[in-house]
């Protein structure tokens, strides 16, 4: 099966379609790259499919901060207007525009 598009950007915010945390986008996996023990980790009823895009996460919950793994499938776009309050977001990225934060110049490559 083909791999999907990025439908997600470096920067942009999102939420979990199925969980209650959200999170800024700091690197994006073309397909699956975690390890298999990971994967069957998820609960089979909501496994999602390996060949899609997987994103790398600074994402926060009513309770923590860390970083997170997210299939594109189980992603949205978060329109709170919010910033997340992840300790680590100054180190990755610039000012919050919104709805994504700026890229900060090392990352804009």
């Amino acid at each position: 099966m083909k791999s999907l598009e990025a439908k997600f950007k470096l920067g942009q915010v999102v939420r979990h379609r199925l969980f209650p945390f959200r999170g800024v986008v700091f690197d994006v996996d073309p397909e699956f790259n975690n390890t298999e023990d990971w994967w069957m980790s998820i609960q089979e009823d909501v496994r999602p499919r390996k060949e899609q895009p997987f994103y790398h996460l600074l994402a926060e919950n009513a309770n923590t901060h860390y970083v997170a793994y997210v299939s594109q499938q189980n992603l949205l776009v978060d329109d709170s207007g919010e910033p997340i309050g992840h300790p680590e977001v100054p180190s990755h990225f610039g000012d919050f525009k919104g709805d994504h934060y700026e890229l900060n110049r090392r990352h804009a490559n």
